[in-house]
């Protein structure tokens, strides 16, 4: 699930007012994140990942570079395509990696979640 960027820019205020109404709101956050910070109003467990910071950053710059890139619309299209291609990837190796973490399904499984 991508938890990062504006999925997770869309969701910071709904997961603020839960917590504010007195929900137990648990973020599972991977140690490395682009805007997933810690709060007053949720519980944050984090989690290592497929992925180094560097890496998150490096790929981020990239895909904003190519997306003000000039050029033909062809070619433009064809490297955003590949951007996207390759952080879908990120995001199916991501959540593979996280269901086969022993610890995050254990948390899980007790938390009754």
């Amino acid at each position: 699930v991508p938890t990062d960027g504006s999925h997770w820019l869309s969701m910071r205020e709904v997961v603020d007012v839960m917590g504010q109404k007195g929900h137990e709101v648990v973020v599972m956050a991977p140690e490395v994140t682009l805007y997933i910070n810690p709060s007053k109003n949720f519980v944050m467990k984090v989690y290592s990942g497929p992925i180094t910071q560097e890496e998150t950053e490096r790929d981020f710059k990239e895909f904003l570079d190519t997306s003000f890139e000039e050029g033909y619309f062809l070619e433009r299209f064809l490297k955003l395509y590949q951007h996207i291609k390759r952080l879908g990837n990120l995001s199916v190796s991501s959540c593979e990696h996280h269901l086969q973490n022993r610890e995050i399904m254990n948390y899980l499984e007790e938390s009754k979640f």
